[in-house]
C-alpha cells in the first residue's frame, strides 16, 4: 500500500511541476521547439532543473541497497541503441513537436477539461494496444 501511495504522491508532485512550468501549454512547448522562428527558451530551465535534480537524487537513491518501497531497483536491461528505440524516439519527437503534448503533460492536462489532451491520451492508448497486438 505504501508503494501505491508513494507513486500517487510522486505523480501529484510531477503533475504540479508540469502545470507550474507550463509544460501542459502546447503553445509554449511548440514555441520552445521552434528554434528557427519565435523560439521561447524558458523551458530550458525546466530541463536543467530536472537534470540537476536527477543528478543529485540518483547519488542518494543508488547508494541504498534497495528502494524504500520495493525489493529491487527496476533498471533497463537493454543498453544498446537499436532500430526500435530510434523509430520510437522519432515518433515521440514528431508527435510532441506537431501537437505540443508529450505523455505526462497530456495526462496532466486532462483535468482542464480541454478536448485536445483527451484525443492525445486516447491516441496514445490506441498506439500502445496496437503495438501489443503486433508484438
Amino acid at each position: 500500500m505504501l508503494k501505491i501511495f508513494s507513486a500517487l504522491v510522486a505523480g501529484i508532485i510531477f503533475g504540479m511541476g508540469l502545470v507550474l512550468s507550463q509544460m501542459v501549454n502546447p503553445n509554449k512547448v511548440i514555441k520552445f521547439l521552434d528554434i528557427t522562428g519565435q523560439w521561447d527558451p524558458s523551458l530550458m530551465f525546466v530541463l536543467g532543473g530536472a537534470v540537476l535534480t536527477t543528478m543529485i537524487a540518483y547519488r542518494f537513491i543508488f547508494s541504498r541497497s534497495k528502494p524504500v518501497f520495493d525489493d529491487d531497483f527496476h533498471l533497463p536491461t537493454l543498453l544498446q541503441i537499436d532500430r526500435q528505440l530510434l523509430i520510437g524516439a522519432v515518433l515521440f519527437g514528431v508527435g510532441w513537436g506537431v501537437i505540443g503534448y508529450c505523455p505526462g503533460p497530456a495526462v496532466a492536462s486532462l483535468g482542464f477539461g480541454v478536448e485536445e489532451p483527451l484525443i492525445v491520451v486516447i491516441s496514445m492508448l490506441a498506439g500502445m494496444l496496437f503495438y501489443r497486438a503486433m508484438v
